[in-house]
């Protein structure tokens, strides 16, 4: 670099206050807008919302800030490469330099990737790419909601494939696809249509570019918006080989906004197809049962009144002839109960003689052991006051003899 003619005499004295301000004019003057890559450390962030860092290589390294509600893209970490744009100045109560950055961004595809690939399995996590949470897309939707920008090509592709194909009703919700507000923007549109609830289907679109690009449609922000969608949502950002951690997160993703369009909706040709197939289908089934019906009716054998009365008294006679089986056999059942009934007595009789002789036999047998029987051969019972028989001379006094004959009061 060519080295700077000296801005002031050698034999000028300055105050302090004056010298600061002149290097601090001289530096803003020199470095109004500057591009810086390195690696970032010492990353804080103040109760006043500003950012304090360093950015630095092998050799140097140079303080940064980053005022409060400066857009940045993603997430600032320890050892993150990154391009940064801003201007020099000076800090003169601490007489040091420093960059004012008003835009950042990644270095280098490698960062990247691992950048993605970190938060794409942090979402995963989360369960926001689960296949359970795709919704089915509307087989003929009214009306399509498409979040893109306006003047893009993306949009005007969409419009024509849409035309194309099968003409509905398109709503679009202008959004910037690229640069510090774009996540925001496409999460504020796919949140409005869930909000208004106006579309069947929606479409989030960007024509390809660098990776660095396309990175609004990876920001957590548009993840989130695109997995809580109850309307089901495309994904039709960039080309074929481009991945966004939005295509995982959408019900269904396009390899381009074209392509998009085409999912969303049938081609008139396969509609008019599908509708030819359909009615083929109905008028061979109506003709296939219109036959089976024919066949039943020709199957069908018509009688005349006479065979068919005759055909009633043969079941009448059937049941007729049934019933005399049944009544005979029951009247002969009763008859048999009668007569065994009557003969009844000859049965009993035998019995109640037999009944007769045991009880004769018992009574003989208990007058055999009476103790009268004892009494009759000279004994006899000895009693107390109590009726209670005396067996030994010291069991009481006597009050009654009982002999065979009679009882003696004492």
């Amino acid at each position: 670099m060519q080295k700077p003619e000296p801005a002031v005499s050698a034999d000028t004295i300055f105050t302090v206050s004056d010298a600061s301000a002149l290097l601090k004019g001289v530096v803003e003057t020199a470095f109004p807008r500057i591009k810086i890559r390195g690696e970032l450390s010492q990353i804080t962030r103040a109760t006043s919302g500003h950012m304090y860092m360093t950015i630095k290589d092998s050799g140097a390294a140079i303080q940064m800030i980053i005022w409060r509600g400066t857009p940045i893209a993603f997430k600032l970490e320890e050892g993150m490469e990154v391009v940064v744009t801003g201007r020099f100045t000076t800090y003169p109560s601490r007489s040091n330099y420093q960059i004012v950055v008003s835009e950042i961004e990644m270095a280098g595809v490698g960062a990247i990737l691992k950048m993605l690939e970190e938060r794409k399995q942090k979402l995963a996590a989360e369960g926001l790419f689960d296949e359970s949470r795709k919704k089915p897309l509307p087989r003929l939707p009214q009306t399509i909601g498409v979040v893109t920008s306006p003047t893009g090509a993306a949009f005007q592709d969409i419009q024509n494939r849409l035309r194309e194909c099968f003409p509905v009703h398109v709503l679009l919700y202008p959004a910037t696809v690229q640069g510090a507000t774009a996540a925001a923007e496409v999460a504020a549109g796919i949140e409005y249509f869930n909000r208004m609830n106006n579309v069947d289907v929606i479409i989030v679109a960007r024509g390809g570019g660098a990776l660095e690009d396309l990175l609004p449609f990876s920001e957590e922000i548009v993840v989130r918006a695109a997995a809580a969608s109850h309307i089901p949502l495309i994904s039709g950002v960039g080309h074929e080989p481009d991945w966004m951690l939005i295509d995982f997160a959408a019900d269904v993703r396009a390899p381009t906004p074209t392509g998009a369009a085409e999912m969303v909706v049938p081609t008139k040709l396969a509609l008019s197809q599908e509708i030819d197939n359909f009615w083929h289908r109905l008028g061979s089934a109506f003709i296939t049962r219109l036959a089976h019906a024919k066949q039943r009716i020709e199957s069908i054998t018509l009688k005349s009144p006479h065979q068919v009365v005759m055909e009633h008294q043969q079941r009448v006679d059937d049941i007729a002839r049934t019933m005399d089986i049944i009544i005979n056999a029951k009247i002969q059942n009763a008859h048999q109960k009668i007569a065994n009934m009557a003969n009844f007595g000859n049965i009993l009789q035998p019995r109640m003689n037999a009944l007769t002789q045991s009880v004769a036999h018992m009574g003989q047998m208990l007058n055999s052991l009476s103790y009268k029987n004892v009494l009759a051969r000279g004994y006899a019972i000895v009693r107390d006051k109590n009726n209670k028989i005396i067996t030994r001379t010291n069991d009481g006094k006597p009050k009654t003899i009982e002999f065979a004959d009679g009882i003696l009061d004492i």
